[in-house]
């Protein structure tokens, strides 16, 4: 006779995949229901720590791990290759932007300087390392990248969530004030996207995923490489610093960079990790700049402006749907030659 204990269990047990259910749901209730008095079990709940194993073992078991179908397994890879190239764009995007601050406040008037460090000191005893926290934080992003290529998870996951925090200071400020509804949008987008970052580092680096490794090139190379094109197109077209799109040329390039690849050499980028990767990436740059696009508009900015959003996002919506079709007819032309 089922009892009302047993049933919760398998009701738990649902949130695992089917594959991981069929064969060993059976054996995981009796482990769970060895000992208990039947008497007691129509009393009974799951404990919390087993539901949240559970949990923890249905998002590891489609993440790809040993022995899940072919769908999980590329899951698995996409989410993790979405998690270290959007690591590599916040650090690379971290790195320029303090790079490029620190070269002009070495050059800039001195009472340029001082109203700038008068945003640390002009506010009560607490703002000043409240405001060196939000400077410097974002540069743990450069911490996560390096942690996560050495296969040192928990030093990544721990500086991940540092890295995210400032994002969610300009969330947390109330609308008014000279702040609308769309100023709100845009920094909720951005610290959805540092937030998306870290669930998908967490979810995707499991005890059971493979270490990660960058494609297409050395980590090195393109950290440096991202780094000098962000800061080199933010000099080139100033108009991308005023709008936040130094991302986007990174993008830009990996996207392209990879077409190309595939235009080349059709075999050696079968696999659709990567273009699926690369497309989730461009849409959260996209709704970013889309964002970036409306506020803008609404702020009556000059014109500059304007077209360099508007063809920033033109650009990125293109390079996503090609990325995302490509993607789609690899993971289809996969699916059916298992």
């Amino acid at each position: 006779m089922t009892t009302v204990l047993e049933q919760r269990y398998r009701t738990a047990l649902r949130l695992l995949p089917s594959f991981y259910r069929a064969e060993r749901e059976e054996e995981m209730v009796e482990t769970y229901l060895d000992g208990i008095d039947e008497r007691a079990r129509d009393e009974m709940r799951p404990a919390l720590g087993e539901v949240a194993s559970i949990a923890a073992l249905a998002i590891r078991t489609r993440m790809g791990a040993a022995g899940a179908p072919a769908r999980y397994a590329t899951l698995g890879a996409v989410v993790r290759l979405f998690a270290l190239l959007s690591v590599l764009l916040h650090a690379a995007s971290a790195l320029t932007e303090q790079a490029l601050f620190l070269t002009w406040f070495g050059s800039a008037p001195a009472q340029d300087r001082e109203g700038y460090l008068g945003g640390f000191t002009g506010h009560g005893a607490a703002s000043g390392p409240y405001e060196a926290l939000l400077w410097l934080l974002p540069l743990a992003w450069t911490v996560v990248y390096l942690a996560l290529l050495r296969d040192h998870r928990r030093t990544a996951f721990v500086f991940a969530v540092l890295a995210a925090l400032p994002d969610l200071a300009p969330v947390m400020q109330p609308v008014g004030g000279g702040r609308d509804i769309v100023a709100v949008a845009l920094s909720l987008a951005t610290a959805v996207f540092s937030w998306l970052t870290v669930l998908t580092l967490c979810c995707g680096f499991h005890c059971d995923a493979p270490p990660a490794r960058l494609p297409l090139a050395s980590p090195g190379l393109a950290l440096m490489g991202t780094c000098v094109l962000m800061g080199a197109s933010m000099v080139v077209w100033p108009e991308l610093a005023a709008t936040g799109g130094s991302g986007d040329a990174a993008f830009t390039a990996a996207a392209i960079m990879w077409l190309v690849a595939r235009g080349r050499s059709p075999k050696h980028v079968a696999d659709p990790a990567l273009p699926l990767a690369l497309a989730t990436l461009g849409l959260a740059v996209l709704v970013e700049q889309t964002l970036t696009l409306t506020f803008v508009l609404q702020a009556h900015a000059p014109g500059s402006l304007v077209a360099a959003s508007t063809v920033q996002a033109g650009i990125v919506a293109l390079l996503t749907a090609a990325l995302t079709t490509a993607g789609t007819r690899s993971l289809t032309a996969r699916f059916r030659t298992c």
